[in-house]
This record gives structure tokens, sequence and C-alpha cells, in this order.
């Protein structure tokens, strides 16, 4: 059995990110089978235990996971050509007032903010902005098997076995895609369940069957829905939510 960068582990094992996990080194708040990690880049056998101080836990509480409906219009992630990055929406103004969870908004929950899934800017719905990377790895990690659902209005005349092909059987950008969720919910609107996101993903799909995408808005992620949480406006993920 070989030696794994503790870092690695502690990523793998969704104890934090590879990047929180040095930080958490360097400052002596690790260790493994009982004492204290000295050094960044230090290894570990995969089956000894790690363990964190206190102070580590305690700064992992405290970091912020925000849900926002994000409109069509704004990008996800930095501000790019002009165009309004949708964390710009979050203050303290456009919180929604059904949120219940006590916790009062401060400017530091802007900071380090990473955007857990993205939509493009065409689209609508459902925005992960979390601080916690152990909630942006789980989702969007290499490895992550949460679903995402979407409401898709489209347009245009689906091609035979059109339905099918959407569910299994697309490649794009010379891959298979993984096999999907993909139903009518009325005449023009689909719903579609995935669980990866390639870029402009189910735009490309339609494109292949013959449909044009009008409308695309995310509701779901996981076992986290959109609810009736307003355009433009956010709240905090509760203690009580996972993905």
């Amino acid at each position: 059995m070989e030696k794994v960068r503790i870092s690695k582990l502690m990523s793998e094992r969704g104890l934090c990110s590879r990047r929180e996990a040095d930080a958490y080194i360097e400052r002596g708040w690790v260790k493994v089978d009982g004492r204290v990690v000295a050094e960044l880049g230090a290894k570990a056998y995969p089956d000894q235990e790690i363990t964190l101080e206190r102070a580590a836990q305690a700064r992992q509480t405290a970091r912020v996971t925000i849900l926002l409906n994000k409109p069509v219009g704004y990008v996800s992630g930095q501000a790019e050509k002009g165009y309004t990055p949708a964390v710009a929406l979050v203050d303290a103004r456009s919180r929604y007032a059904g949120d219940r969870l006590p916790r009062r908004f401060e400017r530091s929950h802007l900071q380090g903010l990473a955007v857990a899934g993205r939509l493009d800017i065409d689209s609508q719905g459902l925005l992960v902005l979390t601080q916690d990377g152990r909630i942006a790895r789980h989702l969007i990690g290499e490895d992550s098997d949460v679903d995402k659902e979407y409401l898709v209005r489209v347009q245009g005349r689906l091609s035979e076995g059109g339905l099918a092909l959407l569910n299994h059987g697309l490649s794009l950008d010379g891959k298979a895609l993984r096999p999907a969720q993909v139903q009518w919910q009325n005449a023009d609107q689909l719903r579609f369940v995935l669980r990866e996101g390639k870029k402009r993903q189910i735009r490309r799909m339609c494109e292949l069957v013959g449909l044009r995408v009008v409308g695309l808005k995310r509701v779901r992620i996981g076992r986290v829905a959109l609810g009736d949480l307003p355009a433009g406006q956010w709240r905090y993920l509760r203690d009580d939510e996972r993905f």
C-alpha cells in the first residue's frame, strides 16, 4: 500500500477541498492517527485516521452556501463582455423574505464564493454559490453523481427516435453522454434530469434532434429545489438541507 498526500485523502473523504486541507495543515489543525501533521505535502496511508481540530470545524461551520434564482442576462462566474455576474445580485436587499435562517448577511459571505454548477447567460433558475469546498466538490467534482433537473421550452420538430436519443445515445465533443431522463411535460416543454454538465449541453442535445431551446430553467439540484424563490432573489442553504 502506497502513501498518498494527506490533502488528497481529505478531499476524497469529503473533509474539505485540497486547498482548504493545505490551509488547515499550515495552521496545525490536522491530525493523522492523533498526531499533528507538521508539513505541507505530507503523506499518509489510505487506511489511517485523519481528524480536524475544532478550530477547523468551526471555520467550516461559518462558511455559507447561497441559493440564487438567477435571471436571464447574468453570467454565472466572472463578469464578461460587459455582462453582470450573478453574485452582484446578492446583498441584504435582495434576500428572500421567506428565508427564516437566523443568520445576518455580512459582506464577508461574498468572499471566495464558488459557483457549483454554472448556468449560461440565456438560462435561469437555481444557482449554487458556496464558500464550502466540500459542497463544491460534491456538486461538480469529477465523480459527482448529483442530478440536476431542468424545464426546457422548445420549438421545432423532434426527429424520429429523438426522445429516445435524448435519454441515451447522443455524443458531444466526441464523447458519449451519460444516460439522462427526458420526457415531455406538455406540448412545447421537456423535463431534463442530468448527472453531468457540459457547456450548453441541453441546448446542443436538442439541436441534434431537431429542436431549438427558447427557454431553460433549472429547478432542482439533488434534493434541493428552487421552490418559490423569486427571480433575482437568494437565500441561505439551511442546516437541515443536503444536496
